[in-house]
């Protein structure tokens, strides 16, 4: 019969394609259905100018996947990140976002259940930049009979930026400390300048000429 010609012809390829579909079917359909979960690093985006994000932000949250065992590979989890978008905060303060799949771009085959923790609460605030005065730092002093009559650096201010509040409460830049343990005379130190508070950064490039004037006191009498 022609209908049985038609369904006997080729009959070897056509029952070999069947036999690869149902193993197609069983190695992708037929994988178990698993939970796992995954740190996953956080990317915050759109920070409007003028803005800055608190220190205590974190930089990456636990997510629960659900998917087969061949979705929920290292491998193809290694490009996840939960991206945050700022652009709708509006000035200094807190925020709270809710995370959800939104914020993810999953590899297909794969369902967000949660995060841990499931919100984050930001604080926001403002740049703030201003200049501070340079001051000299003396680790040890000059020898017996000698004292500092002046001490000069160049230049005398530098530039600051961070947080508002964290800018606002630092009065100074440091060097670091000099050694005058045996200098008896003028002398010159190339040196670094430093801000203590870890939230606020130097504009300025860091490096100071410090000159310090040493002489000779005029009561001293040296020992016998």
């Amino acid at each position: 019969m022609k209908w049985w010609r038609l369904l006997t012809r080729n009959f070897g390829w056509k029952l070999g394609a069947l036999a690869l579909s149902v193993v197609l079917w069983f190695s992708v359909v037929g994988e178990p259905e698993m939970v796992t979960t995954h740190t996953t690093p956080i990317l915050y985006q759109n920070l409007p100018p003028g803005l800055l994000i608190g220190s205590d932000a974190l930089d990456n949250v636990r997510v629960e996947l659900r998917g087969s065992a061949g979705k929920l590979t290292a491998s193809n989890l290694s490009d996840l990140a939960l991206i945050l978008d700022l652009s709708n905060v509006g000035g200094a303060g807190e925020r709270t976002f809710t995370l959800s799949d939104d914020d993810l771009h999953l590899p297909q085959g794969v369902t967000f259940l949660r995060a841990v923790p499931s919100q984050l609460r930001l604080r926001f605030a403002r740049l703030l930049e201003k200049d501070v005065p340079v001051k000299i730092r003396i680790a040890e002093q000059p020898p017996r009979g000698y004292h500092i009559l002046s001490e000069e650096v160049t230049p005398a201010q530098l530039r600051i930026a961070g947080p508002q509040p964290r800018v606002e409460q630092t009065q100074d830049a440091q060097t670091d400390a000099i050694d005058l343990n045996g200098v008896t005379q003028t002398a010159e130190y190339r040196v670094n300048a430093f801000v203590s508070d870890p939230q606020v950064r130097l504009e300025s490039p860091p490096l100071v000429t410090v000159r310090i004037v040493i002489e000779k006191s005029g009561d001293f009498k040296p020992g016998p």
